[in-house]
């Protein structure tokens, strides 16, 4: 099923081939879920790729939450000054405006699904 034209929550499926793919530096992110994809007018929902030893930079959300959940690998998640280390299964939850990153601390690749609290994510410093 297609996404259905504006409207509250909007819907729809998005299939594999469909996904959004944005190439970085340290690995990829992939969007599933948005306003720009068409198919939520309230949540954006992608998944995070990072190669071993790289991290994505630090970065805030000024006008959402967001929540990550790591499904392989481990990284070294920061959020201002505090450090934790996560694995699979783990979930941290990011207030939003929080300098934050993830850094790739295992031997494969880290892949975690992340989830923000508007369709229209915003992002400073990455």
């Amino acid at each position: 099923m297609p996404p259905s034209g504006p409207g509250p929550n909007r819907g729809g499926l998005t299939p594999a081939a469909s996904v959004v793919v944005e190439p970085q530096e340290w690995g990829r992110l992939e969007w599933m879920v948005s306003d720009a994809i068409g198919n939520s007018d309230t949540l954006t929902v992608g998944k995070c790729y990072i190669r071993p030893g790289m991290q994505n930079p630090p970065h805030h959300h000024p006008n959402c939450d967001e929540v990550l959940h790591v499904l392989r690998g481990r990284i070294r998640h920061r959020v201002g000054d505090d450090y934790v280390e996560m694995g699979p299964g783990d979930t941290i939850s990011i207030p939003t405006g929080a300098i934050h990153n993830a850094h790739n601390v295992g031997e494969e690749e880290a892949e975690f699904v992340i989830c923000f609290s508007t369709a229209r994510r915003q992002v400073v410093g990455e």
